[in-house]
């Protein structure tokens, strides 16, 4: 399938500190030339492709991060949820998300192919009989990891991917403390948030050019204590983390990929609302950050364009957290006024 071409637009930009591009040269610098007074260092992804697996609304980091891959010139195809791939692309289609699609030279965000992707599943024969035959499945044709992977190669050979995103969590106990987590709970939450990961590494990796970028989304609980991120969530996350770095030495040897997670603040999402209590957790990350701003996605969407473009070669088997700084702390700042009088 031929890409669908894009109007041009300037590319994400990384700069140093730079002084006005209208000031002569000559007063920046005696010896300096006009072009270079003006270099900079642009996130340039024009003929990469991208698979963004996880996306079903416009309210996410999934999303967010398709957008500034897009932005940045790259193509991206998307895998979403079966039972909310219907409304989804009602949405896309009657224009309800066309806020959300504007770029920033003003044209609208296109996904080259949309796939079914249920991430609990590696093969189709995996997925038991009730779910294949469920009205928002069975006409989807291979919903499973392996499934999408064969549909990437069919419409556009191989290799074809040059930026593969793991935007995928589910913890069906999630609002019970580990000490209530039922085994079946615990393990579905490792196998939707983490093992998916593996997985979809596993069945990418010949698809991927040299020097292509795979990327996750963990979560400070991973390192630290989160109470109410219950249901082997947090196990999850920490097993995601370990996985990236065992990958980055495995793929980096077999495919010449990186592989790198972001460690993401808080963000109320539709998905991260389901633990009840995000707004608080968002007032509490900006209250003890040193940078007490909320996160927005488009600040993860920028990050992780930077690592999937050629500026971040040299970086992988890493965890870089975008959360304002609040993983560096170890007491908020006003400690003294939430503390007993002494």
């Amino acid at each position: 399938m031929d890409r669908p071409s894009h109007p041009a637009r300037v590319p994400v930009e990384v700069r140093a500190v730079r002084a006005r591009a209208d000031a002569p040269a000559a007063a920046l610098d005696p010896g300096a030339s006009p072009d270079k007074s003006a270099a900079m260092l642009p996130i340039d992804l024009r003929g990469k492709r991208a698979l963004v697996a996880g996306i079903s609304d416009d309210g996410g980091f999934g999303w967010a991060i398709a957008k500034a891959l897009i932005e940045a010139g790259a193509t991206v195809v998307v895998g979403s949820w079966p039972p909310a791939l219907g409304i989804f692309e009602t949405l896309m289609s009657r224009g309800k998300l066309d806020a959300s699609r504007t770029l920033s030279d003003g044209s609208k965000l296109v996904f080259e192919k949309v796939y079914p992707l249920d991430a609990e599943f590696d093969a189709l024969e995996d997925a038991p009989a009730e779910v294949r035959e469920n009205k928002r499945y069975r006409e989807r044709g291979d919903f499973s990891i392996g499934g999408m992977a064969k549909a990437l190669e069919a419409d556009f050979g191989a290799p074809c991917l040059d930026v593969v995103v793991h935007s995928l969590a589910n913890g069906p106990e999630v609002k019970k403390p580990l000490l209530e987590t039922s085994r079946r709970g615990y393990l579905s939450a490792v196998s939707a948030s983490a093992y998916s990961f593996v997985s979809l590494v596993q069945r990418t990796g010949p698809l991927l050019r040299p020097g292509a970028s795979v990327l996750n989304l963990s979560y400070l609980a991973a390192e630290r204590v989160v109470p109410g991120y219950g249901g082997g969530m947090s196990s999850a996350k920490a097993a995601l983390e370990s996985d990236t770095r065992a990958l980055s030495y495995e793929v980096g040897r077999k495919y010449g990929a990186r592989v790198n997670a972001i460690s993401a603040g808080p963000y109320a999402s539709r998905a991260a609302s389901a633990i009840g209590f995000i707004g608080k957790v968002v007032a509490w990350y900006g209250a003890s950050s040193p940078l007490p701003e909320a996160l927005t996605a488009e600040e993860v969407g920028h990050a992780a364009a930077f690592l999937a473009s050629p500026l971040a070669s040299g970086i992988t088997g890493t965890v870089l957290h975008v959360d304002k700084g609040y993983h560096a702390m170890g007491l908020p700042h006003d400690v003294e006024a939430k503390l007993p009088p002494a």
